[in-house]
């Protein structure tokens, strides 16, 4: 394979609007489409091939120096007026291997990525903490981004990201935007947060929430007032509550509830479900807003399973379960009913109340 040939497998990719190439010795590079992976009509890729690939997108010259440094390897790609790309490379079973998500040079709006309206509401709020969960790839990266955008052309602030790597590159527009990749512009997301802190930031955002320390200072930058938006690989806001706390020896836990209560505005969790007329991918979320009745279950641990319930009868002020949500999907004919009832969390209920909602 030639870089030219690699660069004719990008812009296909590309045209055809899928989310993620793999480049693997012994198969044809694959492309996820709407979910599912698709071989393309070329020749198995050689060790060779996937050597070049892999010194390519990490931007080695030498093929000796790149196979002495690179075992792992996370970044971005740009191919000019094409697209952008994350990259991963990894050596398996002492071969290269490599799998890229394309990004769009620019980020979509809430309403062209089918995100509720009540989003319009969470991006307009000033201090606290706003979490997006999700499984990896469901879109947790492109929600965020469509929040900064929302806030770009409304509100004249300083917006810091701190990502690995930078994914969605932002036009100039109210807003000021600082954007910070780890590796090249910081050694990690605490140390880059702590810095974020005296750069004069409104709002903050972190990439991803990995580790204790990043937590506690995304919780510490909410509580001085900033509005701090993060992600975090966990499917449901149940589960990103008790991976929080989690993070936290027992003996941390209750004061770390009372901190959530005081800083935590939101929760969206997502996931990514077929288009009922298979023409791409729609979320499904979960929302909670915080309110008095949710910060009292936050802090009380007697309490904090019983969340779920006031989200479910707070419909009218934009909150919702994931199956609500897969109810109004269904009945909008947005996406189908087999897609829906493999995704529920309680799929038999899921069944007795689409005979029951209007």
């Amino acid at each position: 394979m030639s870089i030219v040939n690699l660069s004719q497998i990008l812009s296909f990719a590309a045209e055809k609007g899928a989310s993620d190439i793999h480049f693997q010795v012994g198969a044809p590079p694959l492309l996820r489409h709407y979910g599912e992976l698709y071989p393309l009509k070329h020749p198995p890729l050689t060790e060779e091939d996937t050597l070049l690939i892999g010194r390519t997108l990490a931007k080695f010259e030498d093929n000796e120096k790149f196979k002495r440094e690179v075992k792992d390897y996370d970044g971005s790609f740009a191919l000019a007026d094409v697209a952008r790309f994350r990259v991963n490379v990894f050596r398996q079973n002492g071969r290269y291997a490599a799998v890229l998500r394309l990004l769009p040079f620019k980020a979509r709006s809430f309403e062209e990525l089918n995100l509720p309206k009540v989003l319009e509401k969470i991006a307009s709020l000033k201090r606290g903490l706003i979490l997006v969960t999700g499984p990896t790839g469901n879109g947790k990266s492109t929600t965020l981004a469509a929040i900064i955008n929302y806030i770009n052309q409304k509100r004249r602030a300083h917006i810091i990201t701190i990502e690995d790597p930078i994914e969605y590159l932002f036009e100039k527009n109210l807003s000021v935007i600082s954007q910070r990749e780890i590796g090249p512009d910081s050694e990690s997301f605490a140390t880059a947060l702590r810095a974020a802190m005296r750069q004069d930031p409104d709002i903050i955002m972190v990439g991803e929430l990995r580790d204790h320390l990043t937590i506690d200072t995304c919780m510490k930058a909410a509580e001085t007032g900033h509005l701090v938006m993060t992600s975090i690989h966990t499917p449901d806001i149940m589960r990103t509550l008790n991976r929080i706390l989690g993070y936290f020896p027992p003996e941390e836990q209750l004061s770390v509830r009372q901190r959530l209560s005081e800083n935590l505005l939101a929760v969206i969790s997502q996931q990514l479900l077929p288009k009922m007329d298979k023409t791409g991918m729609i979320p499904a979320c979960e929302i909670m807003l915080v309110n008095k009745t949710i910060e009292m279950c936050l802090k009380n641990p007697e309490k904090t399973d019983t969340i779920m319930k006031h989200i479910a009868k707070n419909r009218d002020v934009g909150m919702q379960t994931f199956d609500q949500h897969l109810i109004e999907l269904v009945k909008t004919r947005k996406i189908s009913m087999d897609d829906a009832m493999i995704a529920a969390e309680q799929a038999e209920q899921l069944e007795r109340d689409m005979t029951l909602e209007p």
